[in-house]
């Protein structure tokens, strides 16, 4: 049997700060953005919690989940590791990023373990208070300029280069029904995401000057 790490619940605090934009029209997304992203095929939200796994790693689990209302599937969109991307700058295709998660400040994370259902690549979340290593960085994979808030993208992880994914393979107690999310070396429609529920900060001049026009 596979044992889980389980600690007490955590209290979600979520602060809005200004220059936020709660519109629904499609828009670059920008760094500071919380997000959350669905697998586009399995209908899953990308999702962490402070649940170790039980082999591999050791480290925070990351998995799928069906629940449209999860707090613990909010990530924060940030700079890749050393680097600082302004609140409101444009997240290009082709740049690397990390994904923060906001309820355990753990970032998305990656590495050569393999995962415990499929046997892919590990997927977990690692880090204090959003500051791990270099394994954290993901590259965004989209067509265009911008990673467009409306469109399918994929995140590529920038030191082993697999690609993150979902297969379907679902997890039993303590997290009965939640599907696992790993690495995979080949694309498919396993690893497309979309950007769903979120709180988004308006693009910086940056935007305006590179005359990418988008209503806010």
């Amino acid at each position: 049997m596979r044992r889980w790490r389980v600690p007490g619940p955590r209290l979600l605090i979520l602060v809005v700060g200004l220059g936020a934009a709660a519109s629904s029209e499609p828009g670059p997304v920008t760094c500071g953005s919380v997000v959350k992203l669905l697998n586009v095929r399995h209908n899953v939200r990308l999702h962490s919690h402070d649940v170790r796994y039980g082999s591999g790693s050791g480290q925070q689990s990351v998995t799928g989940v069906s629940a449209v209302d999860d707090s613990n599937s909010y990530w924060r969109v940030r700079g890749k590791t050393s680097t600082v991307c302004e609140r409101g700058t444009p997240v290009k295709c082709g740049q690397s990023i990390r994904l923060t998660h906001i309820n355990t400040g753990r970032n998305l994370h990656s590495h050569h373990f393999t995962s415990p259902l499929s046997g892919n690549q590990e997927v977990s979340a690692f880090g204090e208070d959003g500051e791990g290593d270099y394994l954290d960085d993901w590259t965004v994979l989209c067509s265009g300029t911008y990673w467009v808030r409306d469109s399918e993208v994929r995140f590529k992880h920038s030191s082993t280069d697999m690609l993150l994914s979902v297969t379907g393979e679902q997890y039993g107690r303590p997290i009965h029904g939640q599907k696992e999310v790993h690495g995979m070396s080949y694309s498919n429609q396993n690893n497309n995401w979309k950007v769903m529920e979120g709180i988004f900060m308006k693009p910086s001049e940056l935007l305006k000057t590179n005359s990418y026009h988008a209503e806010l």
